[in-house]
Order: C-alpha cells, then sequence, then structure tokens
C-alpha cells in the first residue's frame, strides 16, 4: 500500500487530530504550520512540527 505524499499547501490532519498547512515535503517527512488551527493560541504549542508520511492524512489539496 502506497502512501499518498501531501504537496505545499495542503491541509493535512495529524493523528493526535492537529491541523496545519503544509510548508514544505521532504523525503520521509512533511513541515506543517499549525497557526492554521483557529484554537492554536490556547493550545501552547508550537507553530511548526515535522509529521512522517505515515501518520497524517490530507484534507483539502491546494
Amino acid at each position: 500500500m502506497s502512501v499518498k505524499i501531501a504537496e505545499v499547501g495542503n491541509i493535512i490532519e495529524l493523528k493526535n487530530g492537529f491541523q496545519g498547512i503544509v510548508e514544505k515535503v521532504n523525503e520521509n517527512s512533511v513541515i506543517v504550520n499549525l497557526t492554521y488551527m483557529k484554537d492554536f493560541d490556547s493550545l501552547g504549542i508550537e507553530e511548526r512540527t515535522v509529521v512522517n508520511h505515515k501518520r497524517y492524512k490530507i484534507l483539502n489539496e491546494a
């Protein structure tokens, strides 16, 4: 089973329910900007995170 890899600008959902916009695509992962979420400021998390291709699903393609 091949994993569908997100592209820059896609909106993805992480396994923990967080959502973000893909900023960079690497060989095994993507860098995601989490400030897309409405409640980002109240979560107290970093603005960006690295996510393995197996650990997200694409919600909206750019």
